[in-house]
């Protein structure tokens, strides 16, 4: 057997420049809606380490479970983990009503 030919590497590959290269790895979104422009950014299971609360259903989002993060274009203090579902339907939620246990629901 003849010994295997080493390909020369990085031939065919242009080099370009760190500063002309997208260094933008986030998946932000920009989404504008009834009550504001929102950054959204979605978030995969692996990257996700800790439990979050979602303000949508008030349930708890799970380590390790893919979510969505939202906040006001210019108020980053205000983010919040949402359910993928939930942040979708948030418009189409009805306002919380707190009843007594015993009220009736209609």
């Amino acid at each position: 057997m003849s010994p295997r030919k080493s390909k020369p590497k990085g031939k065919g590959k242009p080099l370009i420049p760190i500063d002309e290269r997208d260094i933008t790895t986030s998946s932000e979104v920009i989404e504008e809606h009834d009550d504001g422009i929102f950054v959204v950014r979605k978030i995969s299971g692996s990257t996700s380490n800790k439990p979050y609360r979602c303000p949508g259903c008030d349930q708890m989002i799970p380590m390790a479970t893919p979510h969505t993060v939202a906040w006001l274009e210019h108020d980053a203090e205000l983010r919040r983990h949402w359910h993928n579902i939930c942040w979708s339907k948030r418009n189409m939620r009805k306002p919380k009503v707190e009843r007594t246990r015993n009220a009736p629901r209609y």
